[in-house]
């Protein structure tokens, strides 16, 4: 059952790029290009607004899973497989 939209989480980075893309455009390429730098300003500014949005919107259980799975990815690859250990049950018919 589709229960309406719900926003993503999108990394601080997204956030990040999109303050210093429009600080460059807005006293760097807007004053030599009123073309390029309206154009930049404005991909900017909705990259900023996605990342409003999906910080405002995002659940707390989506930014949970994202920070554990953010965490168990830094592991070292032998203390990874200890964290991943499932016990698995052979799917053969035993005679």
């Amino acid at each position: 059952m589709w229960k309406g939209w719900q926003a993503a989480p999108l990394p601080s980075s997204f956030m990040l790029t999109a303050i210093i893309g429009f600080t460059i455009s807005a006293f760097w390429v807007y004053p030599r290009d009123l073309n390029w730098g309206f154009t930049f300003l404005l991909f900017f500014t909705l990259m900023f607004v996605a990342s409003v949005i999906s910080t405002t919107h995002a659940s707390v259980r989506d930014l949970t899973i994202l920070e554990n799975r953010e965490s168990i990815e830094q592991l070292p690859l032998p203390a990874r497989k200890k964290q991943k250990k499932v016990s698995r049950k052979s799917t053969r018919k035993r005679r």
